[in-house]
């Protein structure tokens, strides 16, 4: 498989800074992340992202369903850019009945909150797209959360296509890692075959932010102009 990134964020002028970068195939929203962005969670609004999202060349949309009628949500929110919105549900019993009614009429789905690597499992067998396991949060419950994510990949990658040749079904579930708090995150997860993450804006500048890379570059500017 090869490697995903995604812009976790709601902000606008987020996407204007890091979407024309070509690093990210998409972009993640959630509730929350419209509260921090100060942006309404309401149709009419992640309609207007959506719009905005597609004009700035994204692939995917994940966004968050909510309410009490978690199906009733995704359908509405499938349908603002049908093929582009992967239609985000927690990986809880209300999530999964209506992840079961979204995928088999061909929306694509993605669980969040995965804190425990058997709910891969449970997006395996309902056919999702993705889960997110929330890296960050698993470690600040004291448990460690690269050691969980490695167990879940290991699960991916036991129930791929190309794991065996056995005459059954196969899943296309991937880990789409969530809550990452720093790049090294990042390259530690890669090192054992995670492939697919979301990062904010603030870990997306800090991977350009390495002292010794940027002292070569302005040494290079230095010379050039003294040459």
């Amino acid at each position: 498989m090869a490697l995903r990134l995604f812009l976790d964020s709601a902000d606008p002028s987020a996407w204007a800074e890091w979407l024309p970068s070509g690093l990210f195939r998409g972009v993640t929203t959630n509730p929350t992340l419209l509260r921090r962005a100060a942006q309404p969670c309401n149709l009419e609004q992640l309609a207007a992202l959506t719009a905005l999202a597609i004009e700035h060349g994204v692939q995917e949309l994940h966004h968050q369903a909510w309410g009490a009628d978690l199906l009733g949500c995704g359908r509405a929110l499938a349908q603002l850019a049908p093929g582009r919105i992967w239609v985000k549900l927690p990986i809880t019993r209300a999530g999964a009945t209506a992840a079961r009614s979204l995928i088999a009429e061909g929306c694509p789905v993605t669980f969040t909150a995965c804190y425990e690597p058997a709910q891969v499992l449970l997006a395996a067998a309902l056919g999702a797209d993705y889960i997110a396991p929330y890296l960050g949060r698993i470690g600040d419950l004291g448990r460690d959360g690269h050691a969980e994510l490695t167990r879940m990949q290991r699960i991916v990658e036991a129930l791929s296509p190309a794991h065996s040749a056995r005459q059954t079904p196969h899943s296309s579930l991937r880990l789409l890692v969530a809550s990452l708090r720093s790049p090294d995150d990042l390259a530690r997860l890669a090192a054992e075959g995670l492939d697919t993450f979301t990062i904010s804006p603030e870990i997306a500048a800090a991977l350009f932010a390495v002292a010794p890379t940027e002292a070569a570059a302005d040494q290079f500017e230095r010379d050039a102009l003294s040459a």
